[in-house]
């Protein structure tokens, strides 16, 4: 009994346990404390950018390609000084990088990317929304930029940040450029001849027009395989490439092709205080082509919500064209060739996106570049499409009040009901890559350096010398402005009438393709694939 009694008793624990138990603890210490210390030591090295590999700044997880323009260089930080110019308010919001794509971008193109893009405009428009557009299309791949500047645009604190971005080339409205263009071919042909002696848009659109002639032997000295017309208000969508590029699209558009058309879709805003309509609109309505016909005509009602058409404005969409001889523009929206019918292709998901009358100041912005009478038929001689004349009426004959309201029963979409059952039925669509495209690149401060470093390059006395210069060559172009006013003295129409009345002497062409609306509700003839 004593000795079962001595056998249960516990017994003190030998050194050799002891050192075992001792062992094992330490091991357990090891491995709860090493990967604690491993997720420090990696959320410090990605904090501080220090050579983490982000599979989120890929665009792709199988492959290591970078957006089109993305410098290769390491990474570096971006500076982000702010611009003390109040036209670049909207443009640096946050000097935060919030947005892994465009981290430390220099937008160097490299010269062995293919096939090279060129973009070419007619604006008046500022900083504010000229850089925005630009910089978008530096993203998808667009190489170069012809920019025929007026107005603020051609303003120096404008043209110089302008003229300093790699890439970009300025061409001001001078005395030597409209002597140039009044003796270019397009301007002594009679395809152009019914836009010319009328005012506002159809002035805008023969000056379009003798822009892209000049554009194209610009583009063509500078090696570019294809060229495109938009204005600042318009960004391209290449939805149904392999990748969020413009330049894969039109890789992949076949050699024979000589024109690819990116039909639009025109903005829907929600809102009547739009300041930003790059990032803040996200809905659009989208062209005819790109909607099944039963879809359409049965729901245009709903669509057009009393409006004249379909779309606000126009509806036949934008041109790309590639570089070839003969090339010659046939007006704002398409190419031609002297030579042979162009080969031409509809893109099935591409678009052209169109932020027309998406802020409240377009209204008057209208009315206050065109001195036409605020009556019915006065109108159709500044207006090509019904939405324009309506809107310079109101602008000029209502009050603010008037204006705002007419503006948010016409234009704004505020009947969520209404959104979601044409969201539903695909007339109405939400695309947010440009929008989250446009905000990277403001809050990672590309903007806003571009302006500063623009500011810096300049001296005080050449930036004087630059603006006083810059006066002259505008006070020289105002001089001819009112006198030809795109061939409107009395030589030049005698001459144009001349040219019209023996146009059976010249090569025949079909006229100049205008901004024309989508087909309307009580239209047999359907436009083409």
């Amino acid at each position: 009994m004593a000795g079962l009694y001595t056998s249960l008793r516990p017994q003190p624990p030998s050194s050799s346990s002891s050192s075992q138990q001792s062992f094992f603890s330490k091991v357990l210490l090891l491995l709860t404390i090493l990967p604690l210390s491993l997720a420090v030591f990696a959320f410090v090295l990605q904090w501080r950018g220090g050579g983490v590999d982000d599979p989120i700044s890929r665009w792709s997880p199988e492959e290591s390609h970078k957006f089109p323009g993305m410098d290769s260089s390491p990474l570096s930080t971006v500076a982000h000084s702010s611009s003390h110019s109040s036209d670049c308010s909207l443009l640096a919001h946050s000097n935060t990088p919030s947005f892994p794509y465009y981290k430390d971008w220099k937008f160097k193109l490299h010269s062995d990317l293919k096939p090279k893009i060129c973009i070419t405009t007619s604006t008046s428009a500022g900083l504010e929304q000229i850089l925005p557009w630009m910089f978008y299309h530096k993203v998808i791949g667009v190489t170069s930029f012809l920019l025929f500047v007026e107005g603020k645009a051609a303003s120096p604190d404008v043209s110089k940040v302008l003229e300093s971005i790699p890439g970009v080339k300025v061409i001001y409205r001078t005395r030597e450029l409209e002597e140039q263009q009044a003796k270019s071919r397009i301007w002594n042909e009679t395809w152009l001849s019914s836009f010319f002696y009328k005012p506002c848009n159809y002035e805008l659109f023969v000056k379009q027009s003798l822009n892209m002639e000049m554009a194209i032997v610009m583009a063509r000295d500078g090696g570019m395989d294809w060229i495109i017309h938009l204005d600042t208000d318009e960004l391209l969508h290449p939805a149904g490439a392999r990748e969020y590029s413009l330049r894969q699209l039109l890789l992949d558009v076949p050699s024979n092709v000589d024109m690819v058309i990116f039909p639009n879709y025109e903005s829907s805003v929600e809102r009547d205080d739009i300041k930003d309509p790059f990032t803040e609109v996200s809905m659009f309505k989208k062209n005819y082509d790109h909607l099944m016909k039963d879809t359409y005509f049965g729901m245009y009602k709903e669509a057009t919500r009393g409006n004249p058409n379909y779309f606000l404005t126009y509806g036949n969409g934008k041109a790309a064209a590639r570089i070839q001889d003969h090339l010659r523009p046939n007006g704002a929206h398409r190419w031609h060739n002297y030579m042979k019918t162009p080969k031409e292709i509809k893109l099935e998901e591409a678009a052209v996106l169109h932020y027309t009358y998406s802020k409240f100041s377009d209204l008057t912005s209208r009315r206050d570049r065109c001195g036409c009478k605020p009556t019915k038929e006065d109108v159709k001689r500044c207006f090509m499409l019904e939405f324009d004349r309506s809107a310079f009426i109101i602008a000029s004959t209502a009050t603010e009040d008037e204006m705002l309201n007419w503006y948010r029963e016409h234009v704004v979409w505020t009947d969520k009901a209404v959104n979601l059952k044409l969201l539903r039925k695909g007339i109405l669509t939400r695309i947010y890559a440009p929008m989250v495209i446009v905000q990277g690149l403001r809050e990672s401060g590309v903007f806003s350096s571009i302006v500063s470093s623009a500011q810096k390059s300049l001296s005080k006395d050449k930036f004087l010398a630059s603006i006083e210069s810059s006066n002259s060559s505008k006070a020289a172009a105002s001089e001819t402005l009112p006198s030809r006013k795109i061939g409107r003295n009395q030589h030049s129409q005698a001459a144009r009438r001349v040219l019209e009345e023996s146009a059976s002497h010249f090569e025949f062409h079909e006229e100049a393709v205008p901004p024309r609306p989508p087909p309307g509700i009580d239209e047999d003839v359907i436009t083409e694939a």
